[in-house]
């Protein structure tokens, strides 16, 4: 009787130790079945400076879209120098990411480092400025306002405020060797030749900062004085730059001297509502929605154009509360 007992036993458990290996390896199956977790992107963004609002804010929406949208983003500043730019790039692509977003101090100097991303099989995104290499080829695409167009017009607006009457007129230009203060200021001096009735006196470096800005204007009324009708500023803060200078001389801005610039900051706004800035060609810093789309396009097999222009619009007393309101940073 016990010898019966026993055998059922061992039967019962060879059936159990049978069920648990067949169970084992229909696991095993299923989990080599299953679809893999899918990873988390991770993109870099290599950011020129850090030195006025614009860029503040062009960096603020960047991170804010990563985060949306669940990407780890590598940040990098460069300092305003752009041999740590081209460090910060290879440091970047040293750890893999999926993409680069780079916003380029200068033009000239990042070949070699858009190379080495290439062969890395890292696609590369320019963010408001150009560089010397070839879009398409050398990277992705370039995300950036028209800057010719914003010059052109900023010597529009001052033509159609003089009205044929004689001005003269001062220029500061934004960092040298940036391809965005190349553009504006060949939009400016091209589109100024069709009014014969303004002069440009000089042209001098006010690096889109309001404390060079306000330097350079200094020098300037110092050689010119109440010669000068208006300034054309590259950005928002070289003219809010000339604006403290233009007070101190004993002037009075947007009275004694009209200015107009480009950007469409919250204090190059609240300017020309005090009276002391006449207008603004917007030129928006909110790179974040666009700039991410743009990847996940790419990462779809979408077709990405070279060139994909950020819209613009002039700021002026009309209409600047309702700006300033809805896009004001």
């Amino acid at each position: 009787m016990k010898s019966k007992t026993k055998m059922k036993g061992r039967t019962m458990m060879k059936k159990i130790l049978v069920l648990s290996f067949l169970l084992l390896i229909s696991l095993c199956v299923l989990a080599g079945s299953a679809p893999a977790a899918e990873q988390q992107r991770v993109y870099g963004f290599s950011q020129c400076e850090m030195v006025d609002t614009w860029r503040v804010a062009e960096t603020k929406s960047m991170q804010d879209e990563a985060a949306k949208r669940g990407i780890r983003l590598i940040y990098t500043d460069a300092g305003a120098d752009s041999a740590k730019q081209v460090a910060d790039m290879e440091d970047i692509i040293a750890q893999k990411p999926d993409l680069i977003f780079l916003a380029p101090r200068e033009m000239e100097g990042f070949g070699g480092v858009l190379e080495t991303a290439k062969e890395a099989g890292i696609p590369v995104i320019l963010l408001d400025r150009d560089v010397s290499s070839v879009a398409g080829e050398d990277y992705l695409t370039l995300i950036s306002a028209d800057f010719i167009w914003e010059g052109a017009t900023c010597a529009q607006i001052l033509a159609q405020y003089f009205d044929g009457k004689p001005a003269n007129i001062v220029q500061l230009e934004g960092t040298p060797g940036a391809s965005v203060a190349f553009d504006r200021k060949t939009g400016f001096d091209e589109e100024l030749k069709k009014y014969p009735n303004l002069k440009l006196l000089a042209s001098q470096v006010g690096d889109f900062n309001r404390a060079t800005s306000q330097r350079t204007m200094a020098n300037l009324l110092q050689t010119y004085g109440k010669e000068i009708d208006a300034v054309y500023g590259h950005s928002d803060d070289d003219c809010i730059g000339a604006i403290q200078a233009i007070k101190a001389y004993g002037l009075v801005p947007g009275k004694d001297i009209v200015l107009v610039g480009i950007d469409g900051c919250s204090d190059g706004m609240y300017a020309i509502i005090a009276g002391e800035y006449y207008k603004s060609v917007q030129c928006s810093p909110i790179f974040g929605p666009i700039a991410f789309a743009t990847a996940e396009k790419y990462f779809a097999g979408e077709e990405i154009p070279t060139y994909i222009q950020m819209p613009g619009k002039i700021i002026e007393a009309s209409n600047v509360e309702e700006i300033l309101a809805t896009e004001g940073y």
